[in-house]
């Protein structure tokens, strides 16, 4: 479950992040999810490291994903609450709207999930 699980948020952030660089309404600076530069290579990079998890980490792999899907769900909660003062954006370094808050709230809690709940494949 831990292996597939990891496998598909990783394809789907990678391919969220592919997308993001061309013009579509779903992701990208005028679409529906706010996403800059900065943030579709986030997502790859992410993507990335889910996969490695899932393919190459032997050791602790539902400490990762606990540790990702922390990551991802507090930069949401951040981001809702601070991003008026941020001037819409995560961080400040990569520009989001409220849809991309509550996805990363959804996303993390998905993957922190996976991570509390899941067993390791042995």
């Amino acid at each position: 479950m831990m292996k597939t699980s990891t496998i598909i948020f990783g394809v789907i952030l990678v391919l969220l992040g592919f997308l993001g660089f061309v013009s579509n309404p779903l992701i990208g600076a005028d679409a529906l999810f706010v996403a800059d530069a900065v943030h579709n290579f986030i997502h790859i990079v992410f993507g990335v490291i889910l996969l490695a998890i899932a393919f190459w980490v032997k050791e602790k792999p539902l400490l990762w994903l606990k540790s990702i899907g922390a990551i991802v769900f507090l930069s949401g909660l951040i981001d809702i609450f601070f991003a008026s003062s941020t001037g819409g954006s995560l961080f400040g370094i990569a520009y989001t709207n409220r849809y991309s808050d509550w996805l990363h709230l959804i996303a993390g809690l998905a993957i922190l999930s996976v991570g509390i709940y899941g067993r390791d494949d042995a």
